[in-house]
């Protein structure tokens, strides 16, 4: 009986749950540790067509090897110096592919080695933008550059301008290279093209 009653008391005391409540069980405590950051991500995407060139300022990352972690320019002979590896060529390389050259040629000191390089200033160089543009004429580029930009930096398009005739005149190892462009591809998200040092880009 005393049992009984004891119960009815609990009942009766205790706070009532609203009807179609859910109870929630208590939580379980996080276990405590620390996560490990991960490994950064090496250029690549839209600085891929970028040159480099004498002048342009570089920073060279290897993860976990600080001493080895470098803020570059590249010399006027091309070359960039760097712990272990001595003189690298980096003039006419993208960053994706002195990234990888010195990623293969860290093998030989460091296990797995993971290269990011970042082009943090350009040497200010020229480009020359003619033809159906408000402002023709010689652009300075102050770092890499896209098509899209430049024709920005020349006042933009004409209402005259055939926008998918536009074409991109560089020098070249066999000589002088035409490289077709599309205006209105590019602003629907077409592959980034990024305009090296001496291009011409006509827009008839």
């Amino acid at each position: 009986m005393k049992s009984l009653l004891a119960t009815c008391l609990v009942l009766l005391l205790a706070p009532p749950v609203p009807a179609g409540a859910a109870v929630q069980a208590p939580s379980a405590t996080a276990t405590l540790g620390t996560v490990a950051p991960a490994a950064p991500v090496a250029t690549s995407g839209s600085d891929a067509d970028y040159r480099l060139g004498s002048g342009d300022k570089i920073r060279v990352e290897v993860y976990k090897e600080p001493q080895l972690s470098q803020s570059l320019q590249v010399r006027p002979d091309g070359k960039i110096s760097m712990p272990l590896l001595g003189d690298v060529v980096a003039t006419g390389l993208t960053p994706v592919q002195l990234r990888d050259q010195i990623g293969t040629a860290l093998r030989t000191y460091v296990n797995n080695p993971v290269v990011t390089v970042m082009v943090v200033e350009a040497l200010a160089s020229t480009v020359y933008v003619m033809g159906e543009v408000n402002k023709p004429g010689t652009i300075a580029l102050a770092g890499p550059t896209t098509v899209l930009q430049a024709l920005a930096m020349a006042g933009g398009l004409t209402q005259w301008a055939r926008t998918g005739k536009i074409r991109i005149l560089r020098n070249g190892a066999r000589g002088v290279e035409t490289i077709k462009f599309n205006y209105n591809d590019a602003i629907d998200g077409a592959p980034l093209v990024y305009v090296q040092r001496g291009d011409t880009v006509i827009v008839p």
